[in-house]
């Protein structure tokens, strides 16, 4: 790792400058890119992520002031200080440093700590920002993984990863390809949109619509794999279900409350979230086909990668294709700029194309063989990038490619 031994030296020579001391270890976590599966996860089934080789570092000294003091190589994102034993995070403001908080408070609730020693912390990362790389999920591992190593703490990987609950499953990546990210430029705060939680709740009650047609207890179901997992089907018999179930027009608040044969009231404090109570329509049917097929996309793609046929990276490219078309026209969550990175990248010799990481904005993946790579990167940075208009700052103009990166690491100083 070349690239990042000189950021860890550039890194150190930052902070002895800001802090006038030396770090006493440096912590690293990547980000990732969502290869496949898209908007499924929520709804009960695997998605097939990457760690890429971009990160978050973090230069680390621990002090006996009890003060956490953190601060960041890109003058963009302020610094901030506050007492190690009063960790208070403002939910209202997206603050970068807020991640930070909720990597330590996450450690400190889970261990039942009240006491924290204060540390000194100098952030870099070069995950782009915003654009569905998981620039914050990897400063929130990083944070944890600072608060672990200054407490003298372990947690079991397994531990790590588990949730409701995770398995993760190796999938060996086609050799004779690499994976391209490229950033749109446009930047989507999922945490700021409607749209992203009016998805969530669409496939919610997309699932107790397809639970009450086929006579099950529809009240508790909350996930579209949970009518699957009750019916003990196949997926692509799933989409033949939803076609008798659910009609493609748009379903208002009081056809679902026909439908569920219950009352707006009920509807509104049972079962719909605060903000997507003044919602007027819900597309059901297009938002479960798109998890039904897109759920049997990933595994089509990873017995692909198992069973390596020669025509791999083309069937692996058809897969991601049809994932973009399902993301545009079924769940609607790209936007124009994506939809002509995706066409440009085909066109320049990808196999395969898709938004990646929510959408709405922020990056695309394709897949592209070895042999056509630099002439590829060219033409989509031509393309793309050097638009006339010289409307694309140049920092957020992002085209990688990328493999398998690393997982977290702690680097101690000699």
């Amino acid at each position: 790792m070349p690239d990042l031994y000189d950021r860890l030296l550039k890194l150190k020579e930052m902070f002895n400058s800001k802090f006038g001391s030396i770090p006493k270890f440096y912590v690293r976590a990547p980000g990732r890119v969502n290869i496949i599966g898209e908007h499924i996860d929520y709804c009960g089934y695997s998605v097939l992520p990457m760690a890429i080789e971009q990160d978050v570092l973090i230069a680390v000294e621990p002090v006996k002031t009890y003060t956490l003091q953190l601060a960041n190589t890109n003058p963009l994102y302020p610094d901030f200080s506050t007492s190690a034993n009063n960790i208070q995070i403002d939910k209202t403001k997206a603050l970068w440093h807020n991640y930070f908080l909720c990597g330590l408070k996450g450690i400190q609730e889970h261990f039942g700590l009240s006491n924290l020693t204060g540390m000194n912390c100098l952030i870099d990362g070069n995950i782009p920002p915003s654009s569905g790389l998981s620039s914050s999920s990897a400063l929130v591992c990083c944070a944890g993984l600072v608060t672990l190593t200054v407490l003298g703490r372990n947690l079991s990987k397994a531990k790590l990863i588990e949730f409701s609950p995770l398995r993760a499953t190796d999938v060996k990546l086609p050799s004779g390809a690499v994976f391209v990210i490229a950033n749109s430029c446009v930047e989507m705060n999922k945490a700021a949109t409607s749209h992203f939680n009016i998805r969530v709740m669409e496939c919610r009650l997309a699932a107790k619509l397809l639970a009450k047609y086929k006579n099950l207890q529809w009240d508790n179901v909350l996930r579209l794999e949970e009518v699957q997992a009750k019916l003990g089907i196949s997926l692509e018999e799933m989409l033949l279900v939803t076609e008798d179930a659910l009609h493609p027009e748009p379903y208002n608040p009081e056809e679902i409350c026909r439908c569920l044969g219950i009352s707006l009231e009920e509807l509104r404090t049972q079962i719909l979230s605060p903000n997507t109570q003044d919602v007027l329509i819900f597309k059901l049917y297009q938002r479960a086909k798109h998890v039904y097929s897109e759920a049997a996309r990933v595994l089509q793609f990873k017995k692909i990668c198992e069973e390596a046929p020669e025509n791999m990276v083309q069937l692996l490219g058809e897969l991601m294709n049809q994932s973009h078309m399902s993301c545009q026209d079924m769940y609607e969550c790209s936007c124009p700029e994506l939809d002509q990175l995706v066409d440009i990248c085909r066109k320049f010799g990808a196999q395969g194309s898709r938004l990646t990481g929510a959408g709405w904005g922020g990056c695309t993946v394709s897949i592209v063989p070895a042999d056509k790579l630099p002439g590829f990167l060219a033409n989509v940075h031509k393309a793309y990038y050097q638009r006339s208009d010289g409307s694309l700052a140049p920092e957020k103009q992002s085209l990688f490619a990328t493999k398998p990166g690393g997982g977290a690491l702690v680097f101690l100083e000699a």
